[in-house]
């Protein structure tokens, strides 16, 4: 019964630093999400910016994975460019090896201090931001119970001849070292907890610093795979360029240290007798040499992911095209040739507005991050209702594309009524706010506005590509406006 239970303490003691790693993470992101998102954003217009933004998002937020999942979404937006996106990554792995080291020392006295300390403040105080730094006081404390446990249970471990008979064999082959280390990384979803089991290892004598070294390898490429992985179900070939850049650079890496490893090994040995000590050392060399040699080349590197994993609408627009275009027109009866039209029709009105979307709509959105502006209550809520209704509208049109609907054509143009409504309604107010000399709140109306503007222009291209070719071909568009309706065009 000895081993089953060892195996569910371990599951248990791994769901724990996760557990403490996420309320750490949301802590954080409650208590100075907006304000981490405006630094990232200023820090991104140079890449040395960009890499300290990512070293000291990293040790806020306490995992690299938390960092790259926001720079991922702020790349796949088109919020922010991939070059400095990349170079926050190459902070967000240095950021990693820092709290590696501060672990590396015995912290775990201060467990109790800091989960009493999170619990006085996330029950005994009403604000809101003290409220979530009791949080990430809660969380640190049961990462550091999480650690210590986790690295005793593994002592007793250390000597079983099977285990030494494992590690001896990776002794002779770094390769098997760097796979086993990824893999178990990968399961453990982080590489803080390996490389300080690493590092018991190497100081109680089981592993020889070669064997370390490149154990730490895998563990720096292990945690790069879980993005990947659990991103592959995504569509948007976008949002893999910063997880496969990233995964890629820490593969160069890894390869190039492994080459050397004999000569860095008695390098890092030499200068740091304390075998334990030489591994977090290593990892921190590893990772710092890493972005020096990538930070210089982070712009054609960037220009070749772009080119690998490239816009999907444009793709898919030009592959439509391309197919219709090649079909012969003598084979094709008048409703063939109507249809063939309005497929034509619709891909082109969507290409337009995707265009708008990414050449209006998302630098709006990258200003108002960089500079760091709030909406009015008033303003996010017409923004998000106008959003949904963009995406209901955008759902309907797919499915009138496939039906012909009258009824859902005719609903789907009367949308437009409603867009052209909301944008004079804030064409008065900001007029009105100019008027008043509010400069405080202007450009935040100016850019309301303007969002409004282009949220309606697009919302104008999906009922042309879809609404429209059902109502000519009923006799109900005129050229100014339906038949008998009163929606102007």
């Amino acid at each position: 019964m000895a081993f089953p239970l060892t195996l569910v303490d371990l599951a248990g003691f791994i769901a724990l630093l996760l557990w403490g790693t996420h309320m750490v993470q949301t802590g954080v992101q409650r208590a100075f999400g907006p304000r981490l998102r405006s630094i990232l954003g200023n820090a991104l217009r140079n890449r040395g910016r960009a890499f300290l933004a990512g070293v000291g998002g990293t040790a806020a937020l306490q995992s690299s994975t938390a960092t790259g999942l926001m720079m991922a979404g702020f790349t796949a937006a088109g919020l922010v460019a991939l070059a400095p996106a990349l170079a926050v990554m190459l902070g967000a792995n240095v950021g990693t090896t820092l709290i590696v080291q501060v672990l590396s020392f015995d912290v775990s006295a201060l467990m109790p201090v800091l989960v009493l300390i999170g619990v006085l403040m996330f029950r005994r105080d009403s604000s809101p931001l003290t409220h979530d730094l009791g949080r990430v006081f809660i969380g640190l404390g049961l990462m550091l119970l999480a650690l210590h446990r986790l690295l005793e249970m593994m002592t007793p471990y250390e000597d079983v001849p099977s285990l030494r008979l494992l590690l001896g064999a990776i002794s002779t082959e770094p390769l098997i070292a760097v796979l086993l280390a990824a893999s178990v990384t990968w399961a453990m979803h982080s590489s803080v907890a390996v490389v300080l089991l690493i590092m018991s290892l190497a100081s109680k004598g089981a592993v020889p610093p070669i064997a370390a070294f490149a154990l730490v390898l895998g563990a720096n490429l292990g945690t790069a795979l879980n993005p990947i992985i659990e991103g592959s179900s995504g569509s948007d070939p976008a949002g893999k360029r910063l997880p496969v850049g990233n995964f890629l650079t820490r593969l160069v890496g890894v390869v190039l240290a492994l080459a050397f490893l004999p000569a860095i090994g008695t390098f890092m040995v030499t200068i740091q007798p304390d075998e334990a000590r030489a591994v977090a050392s290593f990892h921190l060399v590893f990772n710092a040499v890493l972005a020096l040699l990538f930070l210089p080349l982070l712009t054609p590197y960037a220009a070749l992911l772009e080119r690998r994993f490239d816009d999907v609408l444009d793709h898919l627009n030009t592959a439509i095209k391309t197919y219709l275009t090649s079909i012969d027109p003598d084979e094709l009866n008048d409703a063939d040739h109507r249809r063939l039209e309005e497929i034509l029709t619709f891909a082109m009105n969507m290409e337009h507005a995707g265009d708008v979307i990414a050449r209006n709509l998302l630098p709006h959105a990258s200003k108002r991050l960089k500079r760091g502006l709030s909406f009015s209550r008033d303003e996010e809520a017409d923004l998000l209702s106008m959003f949904d209704r963009l995406s209901s509208n955008l759902r309907t049109a797919a499915s009138l594309f496939m039906t012909d609907d009258p009824r859902a054509a005719r609903l789907l143009a009367e949308e437009k009524a409603i867009f052209r409504d909301t944008e004079q309604a804030a064409t008065r107010a900001h007029v009105d706010r100019l008027r008043a000399r509010r400069r405080d709140v202007a450009e935040t109306s100016a850019m309301h506005l303007d969002l409004l503007r282009n949220i309606k222009l697009v919302n104008s291209y999906i009922v042309a590509a879809a609404a429209y070719p059902v109502l000519e071909r009923m006799g109900e568009l005129l050229p100014s406006r339906i038949g008998g309706g009163s929606l102007s065009d």
